[in-house]
C-alpha cells in the first residue's frame, strides 16, 4: 500500500557523518510511526531509531547521542542523521512505517535498503 524510497547511503570513515532520508507515499491514512532499522552481515536487524506519530523520538543505546531522527511532515520525509560514525555502524538500514491504510487496516512496511559502510 505503501512506497518507502530511501536514500544517502554510502563509504564514509569512522568519525564521518552520513544523513539517511526516507520518503513514504501511497494509501496511508494515519503514520503510527517510522523508524530506522539495520541488519549487519551474520547478525539479525535491530531498531536504531523510532520516531513516533506524536513526534517523540526513541533510540537504541548504541546510536544515542549519535544519531539523530527527524521528521518533515510537509514533504512525508524522515531522516537519520548519522554523526560520529564507527566501523561497528556499517549495516544495510532498512526505514519502516506502521500505518492504518485506507482500508482501515494496520500494516508495516519496510524499505528496499541503503548500504552504509564505516572504514575504520
Amino acid at each position: 500500500q505503501v512506497q518507502l524510497v530511501e536514500s544517502g547511503g554510502g563509504l564514509v570513515q569512522a568519525g564521518g557523518s552520513l544523513r539517511l532520508s526516507c520518503a513514504v507515499s501511497g494509501n496511508i491514512f494515519r503514520i503510527n510511526a517510522v523508524g530506522w532499522y539495520r541488519q549487519a552481515p551474520g547478525k539479525q536487524r535491530e531498531l536504531v531509531a523510532v520516531i513516533t506519530s506524536s513526534g517523540s523520538p526513541n533510540y537504541a543505546g548504541s546510536v544515542k547521542g549519535r544519531f539523530t531522527i527527524s521528521r518533515d511532515n510537509a514533504k512525508n520525509t524522515v531522516y537519520l542523521q548519522m554523526n560520529s560514525l564507527k566501523p561497528e555502524d556499517t549495516a544495510v538500514y532498512y526505514c519502516n512505517v506502521k500505518y492504518r491504510g485506507s482500508n482501515w487496516a494496520e500494516r508495516s512496511d519496510w524499505g528496499r535498503g541503503t548500504q552504509v559502510t564505516v572504514s575504520s
